[in-house]
């Protein structure tokens, strides 16, 4: 597919979904050609990597699927044909093996993305599946030709099948830019605006604290919230004191709580409890044991070992008067209320929410609006929290809309 004539399946995004896709049409024999407007592929799988690649979750499967929240029901038939267990034994066949962390994540032994990217596009090139970089989707030609941006000028292609896997809105310098939104809607297709998902958030810091406590973490905080719509959070993790507010793994966890509560509200108040080890009568015991001639912080720091980011966190929410009382000054430690305002923008998010609507997609995921375009990947509407959990469902989601391609491809050829 090289020019406008040459018909195939043309996939449009070169990340986890759009290449699991290749890999399924490559081996059912379909010529595929896999367009990506970054200089590479996998720009964005990569970077996921830098830190140690969470490729999967080792949680029981009921648990699992629990974490894509309202989207559980659409995501559980991806996961069913191909889950954790089928993920990793996927990755083990590329040579790359994996180990299961202290946390039940699970992460390939050289804990890098690279090898497996590597290792992967071999394999999908030896199945004769081309790769073309800096082709930059534009929508459609008025002929229905699939347009595109190159390095060489504008290039029409046609193709029997099309594969939409473009990704969300995030980290729009690695390719996922959501500019295919419009395109979309002028088609016909029922999306949903797309918001930030695993975000830090602003809070009304003063600017003592956020000068002093930037950057800091809080190790083994609990964190509990409850929204207007009477979803409910609770759960132990860590975060990280920004200069505009807050984020890290347990505010992420809870982000699409937190963001749309602020959404309906305007703010969102959660509670952080700083020594969760610890029941309430036990800190009040600590806090009211006589202190003598200790100043008031370093008897908490004495008794409660309550220090740093985790002191400095309690004096900025906590008002002076409660903080001379003892039960009150207690019970904050235990339930302290920080507010947030407000979302960190889409492009500073691990994801996104929104994309293009379920009931917009048919069994095989592909487009009622637009017969023989499909869709996969972080472009549809779901959400999920770190943990290997976004990584999985765009495995399977490629997956299964490679095996939707060809069966309707196939269904098309015996008619």
């Amino acid at each position: 597919m090289n020019d406008s004539t040459r018909r195939g399946v043309a996939i449009i995004g070169g990340g986890p979904a759009g290449l699991m896709a290749a890999e399924v049409l490559t081996a059912r024999g379909y010529a595929v050609d896999v367009y990506d407007a970054m200089p590479s592929v996998g720009r964005k799988f990569l970077l996921a990597g830098i830190g140690g690649l969470n490729i999967t979750h080792s949680e029981a499967y009921p648990a699992f699927v629990g974490r894509y929240g309202d989207r559980a029901e659409q995501i559980a038939p991806l996961l069913k044909d191909f889950d954790a267990d089928a993920l990793r034994a996927w990755v083990h066949g590329l040579g790359v093996e994996t180990f299961v962390g202290s946390s039940g994540r699970v992460f390939p032994r050289e804990m890098k993305a690279a090898p497996l990217l590597r290792a992967w596009l071999s394999r999908l090139r030896e199945a004769g599946a081309r790769i073309h970089v800096r082709h930059r989707w534009q929508g459609w030609n008025a002929d229905g030709s699939l347009k595109f941006d190159t390095p060489d000028g504008e290039l029409a292609v046609r193709a029997d099948a099309t594969l939409l896997a473009l990704g969300g809105g995030s980290w729009k310098k690695l390719g996922s830019d959501g500019r295919w939104m419009p395109w979309l809607a002028e088609k016909g297709v029922a999306t949903a605006p797309l918001s930030p998902s695993n975000c830090g958030f602003d809070a009304e810091w003063s600017d003592f604290f956020a000068d002093k406590f930037a950057g800091e973490p809080l190790k083994s905080i609990g964190l509990a919230f409850q929204g207007g719509d009477g979803r409910e959070f609770k759960r132990v993790g860590e975060c990280v004191i920004t200069k505009s507010g807050i984020e890290g793994s347990l505010i992420y966890a809870c982000s699409a709580l937190l963001r749309d509560e602020i959404a309906r509200a305007g703010s969102a108040t959660a509670y952080l409890d700083l020594i969760p080890a610890w029941d309430e009568a036990r800190v009040l015991a600590e806090v009211s044991h006589p202190r003598g001639s200790r100043s008031l912080s370093s008897h908490l720091q004495s008794r409660l070992n309550l220090k740093g980011a985790r002191a400095g966190i309690l004096r900025e929410c906590l008002d002076k008067e409660s903080f001379q009382n003892p039960a009150l000054l207690a019970a904050a430690i235990k339930r302290l209320p920080v507010t947030m305002i407000a979302a960190r923008p889409i492009d500073e998010a691990i994801s996104t929410a929104g994309g293009v609507s379920f009931s917009a997609l048919d069994e095989r995921q592909m487009l009622a609006a637009l017969p023989g375009v499909f869709c996969a990947g972080e472009m549809l509407d779901w959400e999920a929290p770190t943990g290997g959990y976004l990584l999985t469902a765009c495995f399977a989601s490629g997956r299964a809309a490679g095996q939707g391609i060809a069966g309707w491809l196939e269904q098309a050829e015996s008619k």
